[in-house]
């Protein structure tokens, strides 16, 4: 089973090519260019690196969401014209599982966080353990105390894994949820594991494909958990 998965929900973008569970190759980029210059070259480059047609590609994979509103239908966009090109199908995965399994190895909890602006962060919970990443929580939108609450009762340590981590971290430690001190319990995940890869989104990709999660490309539709700030300016000056 082979599979090309792309990520660009947030800042950095990143694709991999996957066999079974084996990552064949990956490529990273995090700097100051919009996805739409980066994020095809770097699929297509992939690909010829391993002289694999897209056509050889069992499926095609994306992270179809929370995240950037604008990085979300890039990805996207590229994932169904590969996929339609080659006539094969797509696997849409949560950005927040991605996230997590970048932490499968590790024992506790994960809270895969990413900055949402206007005070919130796009969370979901996961369990660590034995190598497993099993989720705890639906995907949502909430405040950072709010999220604070929920934390306690997880199995402890707790890792904060996203571009939220840090944010999270810091937010908790001024203004502690009730219980023990969070310094005793909760953990920043390491640097090198800390962001969306397109690698750690294949190992999500694939059990969604084992479940016979698979789909045309034309059904794939990003999972945003919050209306785009536009609309949600435009419904304010509404009154709605």
């Amino acid at each position: 089973m082979r599979y090309l998965v792309l990520e660009a929900s947030a800042a950095a973008a990143s694709c991999a090519l996957l066999e079974n569970q084996k990552v064949l190759g990956e490529f990273f980029v995090n700097i100051p260019q919009t996805h739409s210059q980066t994020l095809l070259p770097m699929a297509q480059g992939l690909l010829d690196t391993f002289g694999v047609p897209a056509g050889a590609v069992d499926f095609f994979a994306v992270t179809h969401g929370p995240g950037s509103f604008t990085g979300l239908r890039i990805a996207m966009a590229a994932v169904k014209g590969l996929a339609m090109a080659a006539e094969k199908p797509c696997v849409g995965v949560s950005t927040l599982e991605a996230l997590a399994r970048n932490l499968a190895g590790f024992a506790g909890s994960a809270a895969a966080v990413m900055d949402a602006r206007c005070g919130q962060v796009y969370a979901g919970l996961f369990s660590l353990e034995e190598g497993e990443v099993r989720r705890l929580a639906e995907d949502t939108a909430l405040s950072i105390l709010e999220l604070g609450k929920l934390l306690p009762g997880l199995k402890k340590p707790v890792f904060l894994v996203g571009d939220g981590a840090e944010l999270c971290y810091n937010k908790l430690l001024e203004e502690p949820p009730p219980g023990p001190p969070p310094e005793e319990w909760l953990r920043l995940a390491p640097p090198h594991l800390r962001y969306q890869r397109a690698a750690a989104a294949g190992a999500a990709a694939l059990a969604a494909w084992l479940r016979g999660e698979e789909m045309d490309a034309g059904a794939l539709e990003p999972v945003y958990l919050r209306l785009p700030q536009a609309e949600r300016e435009l419904l304010k000056r509404q009154g709605k």
